[in-house]
């Protein structure tokens, strides 16, 4: 197993990627999704100065094609169900009155929201396999690491949730429901993440995220 890390940037200096990948890398035998080359797609789009929007998640899709590396999102074309993210759009239009269709999300990365899960891998068809395999060492050094100014952080269902006590109360923190089929209606619906996000960043003085189409 060998991960590119050729795009870290300023994250390749998080002590995880030579104190605790290694030992990860030894533990994982077979397939992962997604692909080796995009597990750290999420933080090769976002680097810390740029980001000023965190979606904290769960796992990767555990569906072959579905996961690229950026929570939530799904390649264009992909054909199967959008499960989490067909929820998403359903809130981004009952929020903002938007609609989005796009599934693949490098846009909102672009932006500035750091799409990231708390486990960066599955094995395929076997959700959560990966969430005890230590990547929460590398979550907490990323939340760290963004603690130097304030931020929103979204954090969706109770994997991401855990992590509310390492985010200093400086920052703006969101907490609902993982949008996920099975949990999506125990008050993801109705929680209005993007509007709430877009008005605390306009209160900054900072642009706002177009959650909408590019």
């Amino acid at each position: 197993m060998t991960f590119d890390l050729t795009g870290l940037g300023d994250w390749g200096d998080l002590p995880f990627f030579a104190d605790d990948l290694p030992q990860i890398t030894d533990k994982i035998a077979g397939d992962v999704l997604p692909p080796p080359a995009l597990t750290f797609a999420a933080l090769s789009r976002s680097q810390p100065d740029a980001t000023r929007v965190v979606i904290l998640g769960q796992d990767p899709y555990h569906t072959p094609g579905k996961a690229d590396g950026l929570a939530f999102s799904i390649p264009e074309g992909f054909g199967g169900r959008l499960d989490s993210l067909g929820n998403i759009f359903k809130e981004i239009q009952s929020d903002t009155g938007e609609e989005r269709t796009k599934t693949a999300l490098h846009d909102w990365a672009d932006q500035g929201v750091l799409l990231l899960n708390t486990a960066l891998t599955v094995p395929p068809g076997k959700p959560k396999a990966h969430a005890r395999l230590g990547w929460s060492t590398l979550v907490k050094q990323v939340l760290g690491h963004l603690g130097d100014r304030p931020r929103a952080f979204i954090l969706w269902g109770r994997p991401a949730q855990g992590y509310a006590e390492h985010i200093a109360p400086h920052h703006l923190i969101l907490q609902s429901a993982h949008p996920s089929p099975l949990s999506v209606h125990r008050g993801f619906f109705g929680s209005r993440p993007f509007s709430k996000v877009n008005q605390w960043l306009i209160d900054q003085g900072q642009e706002p995220i177009n959650w909408a189409d590019p």
